[in-house]
């Protein structure tokens, strides 16, 4: 029995992600030279960056 072509591959390569997680986006921040260490951060106040 096949696989229906709407499955992708069965050896799937990497996949280039659109969401970031918090610590990945305070890296991109820092990296930005956008973060400040001192300043508290809630979780959900993180401003948006690209997906590097």
């Amino acid at each position: 029995m096949s696989r229906h072509k709407s499955f992708g591959k069965a050896s799937g390569g990497t996949v280039k992600k659109n969401v970031l997680k918090r610590f990945e986006r305070v890296a991109v921040l820092k990296k930005l030279g956008r973060w400040d260490a001192e300043e508290k951060k809630k979780v959900t106040g993180l401003p948006k960056t690209p997906v590097l």
